[in-house]
């Protein structure tokens, strides 16, 4: 995950040191974009995988405001998981409850390097704050039955990220987005493995962004 952060960090700069090689062609008028897109996200994490969908709309050129909605499980750091042969199925030693992210942030994008770099490639920085849910249902139970003792706590959270949109298509989008989540408990948190509670959820998210823009 590191190095997918390491390689998303230096695109950008790179792709800034290629467009001044050579003769510095003339500056182009900037691209027209609809200033409204509605899509969902895919995200892959350190606990696994999530789901989510987003809103923006264009400030300006450079700045956008969004909203955006996500559900992801989260995991401590110190499970250990095994095969046991006699349940014929993969368990985790000492696990408690299993944990989902349900959180809801409201933010604002930052495009860069906007005249530098051509609109193929559209890097941009974002950060978002707003409530989450947590939920946790008992590990003992079947997956879906246990949401039948699901518990919810709410809390807030937020993360900061470093992506980047591709392409011309006017009508369609399509987007990478590094993120780092923090939700933070202001009590004991949530017990993931028998007496280990966790006051901080989160970590590192890769984002694919597909959806429309009108």
């Amino acid at each position: 995950m590191k190095k997918i952060f390491f390689i998303i960090l230096i695109l950008p700069f790179l792709a800034l040191k290629a467009q001044k090689l050579g003769e510095m062609a003339p500056e182009k008028p900037l691209e027209n974009f609809p200033k409204n897109s509605w899509g969902v996200d895919f995200m892959f994490g350190e606990g696994g995988f999530g789901l989510g969908t987003f809103y923006r709309h264009n400030l300006s050129s450079a700045l956008t405001g969004f909203v955006d909605f996500s559900i992801s499980e989260a995991k401590d750091d110190q499970e250990m998981e095994y095969y046991d042969y006699f349940r014929q199925e993969y368990v985790t030693y000492n696990k408690k409850n299993r944990i989902f992210l349900l959180p809801v942030n409201f933010g604002l994008q930052q495009r860069l390097f906007e005249h530098s770099i051509t609109e193929n490639l559209r890097p941009y920085i974002n950060f978002g704050v707003g409530p989450s849910i947590v939920i946790t249902t008992p590990y003992e139970k079947e997956f879906f039955n246990s949401f039948g003792s699901a518990q919810a706590k709410y809390t807030a959270g937020g993360y900061v990220g470093l992506g980047a949109n591709f392409g011309l298509d006017k009508s369609s989008l399509l987007g990478i987005n590094l993120r780092y989540y923090v939700i933070h408990f202001f009590d004991k948190g949530v017990e993931s493995l028998n007496n280990k509670f966790q006051k901080n959820l989160g970590g590192f998210y890769l984002t694919i962004n597909l959806g429309i823009m009108y």
